[in-house]
């Protein structure tokens, strides 16, 4: 199994409103994928409970069954829609972290 871990900083340009509706989106765009990607096991997008020590917004948790459907995640026609509709206009920064598990 693979890990899966992405953090996102949203665009401070942002109001909070918008920000809340950007994290509701984002949310519900990418834990929707399951059972639409193949390989893809479980999606937790955190979004509440920061503190004022993180410096970023929101955080990807996904579990896939292998690199190879990592790979097809990246590629899926679902996964593109969320990430270019939701995700990347919206955020300033990503870091990502992938490790088998």
């Amino acid at each position: 199994m693979v890990k899966h871990i992405i953090l996102w900083t949203l665009d401070p340009a942002l109001s909070d409103e918008e920000k809340a509706t950007v994290k509701a989106g984002i949310k519900a765009g990418l834990e929707g994928l399951v059972g639409q990607v193949p390989g893809l096991i479980d999606v937790k997008v955190h979004t509440e409970g920061r503190l004022a020590s993180s410096n970023a917004d929101v955080m990807l948790d996904s579990t896939l069954e292998s690199e190879e459907a990592l790979k097809g995640y990246a590629r899926h026609p679902a996964h593109l829609a969320v990430a270019n509709g939701k995700v990347r206009p919206y955020t300033v920064q990503r870091a990502c972290l992938d490790f088998e598990l």
